[in-house]
């Protein structure tokens, strides 16, 4: 989530560019002074960056970082201009304080987070002379430890070696990431982790050796205290399980690093690391606060030390427990998880109120601040932006799901968030919705009240508290908005397409509409996965509408779009391509494609979203629509290359996502097993389905057996039921396979993927990672007659009908929020294009498929549609 809490800082309804003007905040004083002449300057939402015209830099190479604390930043940003621009040295530098502080924060990504300015030097010997010059003028200057850098001296200057151009290839998992050429003249990931490292390729410059020497030299090995393990870090620091070496005793230490992690009261971690020990002190004896043993400083960070309590969050017990995402839920399993929340949630209650009586407001409750020990200890932890009653203060920090709004102070903050948790419970992770739409919790009170036998009047209460003032006259918006499921198909339609279209910016140059932060990598704004192209395409494949402006939009930017967009179906030109050819416009996709036939193919994975399998499969589509021989050469070229590339079987690891290669529909093995079938609909060659079937025992590898049943996709520390990288999306792949070969081994993994649609509630309703994905598999499916009597008329409605949980009101109309749930979405893969997309397969006149997700030619089964369109009650069969 962290990195999505810094797209949410521009905008309150969606995410936006970190840093983007329409924050309001001004530029430091040194970015007004006059562009020297002979130089160029070139302005982003968040960068500053200056060099002279003729400058010729290598690149990639050894680069300067400066770091500062805020009240340091003007001085260090003038130092900077006044010692490079003479010299020549290009650089650049954060734009304001605000995006600053932004890039500083607690959430900020730790491994680059403290960069204030980066100066390019030309070779190492210039590295060396920057370095020593500018050390003495930066004298006095402080500011946070950059982790992926190397510090120089004890002073605010850092080096790392990485790319001065953006360069791109894709990682081992197929994201694009930026590029660094190796020694054999390869582009691999330019990696930016959290502790300093050279490529191997690279040596590291011997004037450089004494402070890599200084730095290994800092060590906790002297400490009473052995650190074991990592707990999780924040950019603040880190949480670690450690022991006393004396006594074995088991013990938690937390770390503050100095002038990192930033709060919104200017504070950084070290403060709120005494802060924290000083509140705790003020609770000791509280059964439900952990005793504090030490603070102690090394380096600069600060450690507290307190009691170590065997245990888990309320978060993952409460995932463990919760009925709904299981298959058919029994009543007694419903109401048994009831009397438990009902329970815990008066616990932790009570365990509040003991905080209030010393004096103090928690400021940041939420399940994964709350603790049950194996002994059934309640234990609330994270006391760092704890405020004192007395003082009628607001916390700096908290959680987005849990964060009162800004008429609460003191005690009414915690109570607040327990309102959140009572919904929270039963609904979770909703509660981040409110911040969109307060009065959803009117309706999420509603939707648990049907579900779960939670007393109305406990119910009501915690409605009342997240309202406020506003609980009388509460926001009846959502009321008009017509529900999936619940109102007319076309009226539901319509009603996403407002909100749609009430969020273009035809005026912006990187998106049209609002959605995931993918969106801003390169090519975002335009491909079918979270750019202008995925909307355009539901909207037009669902009967909404077709927007000329918004399609010469999309044209111009992708006819303009360089290499950084990359050839990819989902992710990439051959995605915005295949959408323009389906609207119609054949000239605007030829013209695209060409240009992706002149973009690399670097792909290391053979997926359906970046990688092989969708880039041939879109030269098939389009040689079909075309009759250009050359589109299908070059896609039977493809093929050969996935064939040959496949392995085996057993060729991939059990545990898919992390650092291996993942599964599924869209990034796994699923992909090219649909463009082995395709092939062979085409080619009818035997050997084609072969290599479909070595491609799903592939996916089915890294699927394991749940406790209820189901067949997930396995990522070892949880189970995936999505599209994009779970079951439903290897279903609706091995249903095909189906209907041109019997297989008894797939037709009974086929059941148990398919068992997860008759879970009852997912966090997400996005298409690739939410209900959305699940509502396509099975609408799908049933309107093509591939999977007969896996998929019924009450599966359908259910997961239709359950999207309530997540519709919002916007712009007269009705949406949805994207991953994360913190800011509302319009695209393809996560947002409202998607849901609207996936109702659409289920509802709509017309089928509505996938992308090369289409039936067979020659099935013969489908359904068809009653005409207020709702599944037609006689189950009717007709030919389409």
């Amino acid at each position: 989530m962290d990195q999505y809490e810094l797209y949410c800082l521009t905008d309150g309804l969606v995410y936006d560019t970190p840093g983007r003007p329409a924050s309001g905040s001004a530029d430091f004083a040194v970015a007004a002074r006059r562009v020297p002449e002979g130089w160029q300057r070139t302005a982003t939402d968040v960068w500053m960056s200056y060099a002279p015209r003729e400058i010729e830099l290598p690149p990639q190479g050894w680069k300067i970082h400066v770091s500062s604390r805020v009240e340091d930043a003007e001085r260090a940003l003038e130092t900077v201009w006044d010692y490079c621009v003479p010299r020549g040295l290009a650089f650049k530098f954060l734009r304001s304080h605000a995006v600053m502080v932004m890039f500083n924060s607690k959430s900020a990504f730790r491994g680059s987070s403290g960069k204030l300015v980066t100066i390019y030097p030309r070779d190492v010997a210039e590295l060396e002379l920057v370095l020593k010059e500018l050390d003495e003028l930066m004298t006095g200057v402080e500011g946070p430890y950059i982790l992926s850098d190397l510090r120089y001296g004890d002073g605010p200057l850092f080096v790392r070696y990485g790319g001065f151009t953006p360069r791109y290839c894709l990682d081992g998992r197929g994201a694009r990431v930026l590029a660094l050429e190796n020694d054999l003249g390869e582009l691999v990931p330019d990696v930016r982790g959290p502790v300093f490292a050279t490529p191997p390729w690279v040596p590291l410059p011997e004037f450089l050796e004494p402070h890599l020497a200084a730095r290994n030299a800092v060590t906790v090995s002297g400490l009473p205290y052995a650190i074991e393990s990592v707990v999780q870090f924040s950019n603040g620091g880190g949480v670690y399980l450690g022991r006393v070496r004396t006594t074995g005793e088991r013990v938690l230490l937390k770390e503050g690093r100095p002038f990192a992690g930033l709060d919104v009261a200017g504070r950084d971690a070290v403060e709120r690391v005494i802060h924290e020990r000083d509140i705790m002190r003020r609770l000791s004896g509280l059964d439900s606060v952990p005793a504090v043993h030490d603070h102690f400083t090394v380096g600069d960070h600060h450690f507290l030390v307190v009691e170590f309590v065997d245990s888990v969050p309320l978060q993952r017990v409460l995932v463990m427990r919760y009925p709904l995402t299981h298959p058919d839920p029994a009543p007694d399993e419903v109401a048994g998880y009831t009397t438990w929340a009902l329970e815990m949630l008066d616990r932790v209650g009570r365990a509040v109120d003991a905080l209030h009586e010393r004096g103090v407001v928690f400021g940041d409750l939420h399940p994964d601040n709350v603790l049950v020990g194996t002994d059934d200890r309640l234990v609330l932890v994270d006391f760092e932006v704890s405020t004192l009653v007395a003082d009628d203060a607001r916390p700096a920090l908290a959680h987005p799901g849990y964060a009162a709004p800004a008429d609460r102070q003191g005690a009414d903050v915690d109570r607040y968030a327990l309102a959140c948790l009572c919904l929270g419970l039963f609904a979770p992770q909703t509660t981040t919705m409110l911040t969109l739409h307060p009065a959803k919790c009117l309706h999420l009170a509603e939707l648990i009240a049907e579900t779960f036998p939670v007393p109305r009047a406990t119910l009501d209460r915690a409605v009342r508290t997240i309202l406020g003032a506003r609980a009388d006259d509460a926001s009846t918006e959502l009321r008009s908005v017509p529900m999936p499921g619940a109102a007319e198909w076309e009226h539901v339609r319509d009603a996403m397409c407002r909100a749609m279209v009430a969020s273009a910016t035809p005026g912006r140059e990187d998106r049209l509409f609002p959605g995931d932060i993918a969106q801003f990598q390169p090519g975002g704004g335009v491909n079918v996965a979270h750019g202008a192209a995925g909307v355009l395409y539901a909207l037009a494949s669902t009967g909404a509408g077709r927007f000329p402006e918004y399609e010469d939009w999309l044209c111009a930017r992708a006819l303009a779009a360089d290499q950084e967009a990359g050839p990819g179906f989902y992710a990439g030109l051959h995605g915005v391509a295949y959408v323009l050819e389906e609207l119609g416009r054949r000239q605007d996709a030829l013209d695209t494609m060409e240009r992706c036939l002149g973009l690399e193919l670097d792909a290391p994975e053979l997926g359906l979203y970046s990688g092989i399998a969708g880039v041939a499969l879109s030269l098939l589509h389009l040689g079909d629509r075309t009759g250009d021989r050359a589109f299908h050469d070059a896609a039977w070229r493809l093929v050969d290359v996935t064939a040959d590339r496949l392995g085996g079987p057993e060729d991939v690891p059990v545990i898919s996502g992390g650092d291996h290669p993942r599964a599924g529909l869209l990034h796994g093995s699923s992909g090219p097993a649909l463009l082995f079938l395709r092939a062979y609909e085409r080619d009818r060659d035997p050997a084609l389905l072969d290599l479909a079937a070595t491609a799903l025992r592939q996916d089915l590898r890294r699927c394991i057996r749940a406790e209820d049943g189901t067949l997930q996709v396995n990522q070892d520390w949880r189970t995936l039921p999505y599209l994009d990288e779970g079951s439903v999306g290897i279903a609706v792949v091995l249903a095909r396979y189906l209907t041109h070969r019997r297989d008894e081994a797939f037709q009974a993994a086929l059941g148990d993927l398919l068992g997860v649609i008759r879970a009852r509630y997912f966090v997400q309703s996005g298409l690739f990672t939410g209900r959305s994905g699940l509502i396509a598999a099975a609408g799908m499916m049933a309107r093509s007659g591939l999977a007969p009597g896996r998929v019924t008329d009450a599966d359908l409605t259910e997961l239709v009908r359950r999207l309530a949980w997540h519709a919002l009101p916007y712009g007269g109309g009705l949406a949805f929020p994207g991953d994360q749930l913190l800011r509302l979405s319009m695209d393809f893969a996560t947002g409202t294009a998607g849901v609207l997309f996936a109702v659409g397969t289920v509802l709509h006149e017309r089928p509505v498929f996938l992308p090369f997700l289409e039936p067979p030619a020659d099935a013969s089964h489908r359904r068809t549609m009653g005409p207020a369109g709702r599944l037609d009650p006689d189950h009717a069969r007709k030919e389409v």
